[in-house]
């Protein structure tokens, strides 16, 4: 049977999400990555970006589990040939949408109905045409479920998003806010902006490869696991638990494993199931303590040399990685070739080849590799505990 969600106003710009009339501070992830140690971890609740066969079977598992799930109902995106003035295409979208809404909205799982993830693609965001289709599904939403509030996802706030869904979008209830670099600063930007409905940071993660400094070469340099753990600390410190009351919660990116830019840049666990430390951080901050068993910390990860050199140069990467808890660290070492392209969009990509016979020596402190042809490559190192903690680091060369 639903449980009625109801978002309050405690004070001027202050809100409240009250779950069967029980505040509900979201401590959520979002991916495909074990839900069961995500309720382990002091997390509450995961989102979906789209309603699949297995709907269903995940609302039932997050029940089991005690935890809350916004449901996405993904929005076409022009730059997938959606096309927001096309009658059939909007008319089809709204029927799905509205089956989807009468199918799941009594489950007692459910948190909040998501409507559309960056459908206003990565320009200015300034097409009425989106906003008026965002903004008539949420009506038929509130309509059909007035006991679950609303929210639709944009990529940041830049351009007119904020000023959009404020004048255009009033049965939007909450902002949903996707954002890498920026978010610690997301607060004090939304209110500039003119935002004064309650937001959820919905994805959040390290900085993005369209965020930083590339190499001379064009390649984005990828933090440390180590290193993500820190970022992944402040951003929802400052950008979600400083807001004043204005944030309902977060939602980590990505619980599981996803190819984008490269094999590791987002992902919070390995394709072999281990956790990596931004796991631990946010462990921590959900639950108010430190995980028993943490991952092994990298002190120091580096080349020796420079990340330009001819093919049949040798190359050295240095390694100092501990385990808090004492345990014998196996490190393994693999080279792969570059992704042909750093996208923004979290479009599926391919995992680049892997090259054999071109490390020649490695151990846990470091390896040594005998650069191939012409091109751009990455190194990658994976480091096991042994009792399901990681760590990761590599280098484009």
């Amino acid at each position: 049977r639903s449980i009625p969600v109801e978002l309050v106003e405690t004070a001027p710009g202050q809100w409240q999400l009250l779950r069967g009339g029980e505040p509900h501070v979201i401590k959520g992830a979002g991916g495909d990555g074990p839900k069961a140690l995500l309720a382990a971890a002091g997390g509450n609740a995961f989102r979906t970006w789209g309603v699949g066969p297995d709907l269903g079977a995940q609302l039932d598992e997050a029940q089991a589990l005690g935890l809350t799930v916004v449901v996405g109902h993904w929005l076409g995106h022009e730059r997938h040939g959606f096309d927001y003035n096309d009658v059939d295409q909007v008319a089809e979208q709204f029927a799905r949408v509205r089956r989807d809404v009468l199918a799941y909205k009594d489950h007692p799982a459910l948190l909040i109905w998501g409507i559309g993830n960056e459908m206003e693609g990565f320009g200015e965001a300034d097409a009425a045409a989106v906003w008026s289709h965002v903004q008539a599904v949420a009506a038929m939403v509130k309509d059909l479920d007035p006991h679950h509030p609303t929210m639709t996802v944009t990529a940041d706030i830049g351009g007119r998003r904020v000023d959009a869904v404020h004048r255009l979008c009033p049965d939007i209830d909450i902002m949903g806010i996707n954002s890498y670099g920026g978010m610690p600063s997301i607060p004090q930007r939304y209110r500039a902006a003119g935002g004064t409905r309650p937001i959820i940071i919905t994805e959040f993660g390290p900085p993005g490869t369209w965020e930083i400094e590339l190499t001379s070469f064009g390649a984005p340099p990828e933090l440390t696991s180590t290193q993500k753990a820190a970022v992944y600390r402040d951003a929802y410190q400052r950008g979600c638990l400083d807001a004043g009351g204005l944030c309902l919660g977060a939602f980590v990116f990505t619980w599981g494993f996803k190819m984008e830019a490269t094999s590791t840049w987002f992902g919070m666990f390995l394709p072999n199931g281990d956790k990596l430390a931004a796991v631990d951080a946010m462990a921590e901050l959900w639950s108010g303590r430190p995980p028993a068993d943490r991952c092994p910390e990298i002190r120091s990860f580096g080349l020796r040399g420079p990340d330009v050199v001819a093919p049949g140069d040798t190359v050295r990467v240095d390694l100092e990685i501990v385990d808090p808890e004492g345990a014998e660290v196996a490190v393994a070492w693999t080279i792969r070739g570059e992704a042909e392209e750093y996208v923004t969009g979290g479009d599926a990509q391919a995992v680049p080849f892997e090259l054999d016979g071109i490390i020649s020596e490695s151990s846990p402190t470091g390896a040594t590799l005998v650069m191939p042809g012409g091109g751009v490559y990455r190194l990658y190192m994976t480091a096991s505990d042994g009792h399901g903690g990681g760590a990761t680091a590599n280098v484009p060369l």
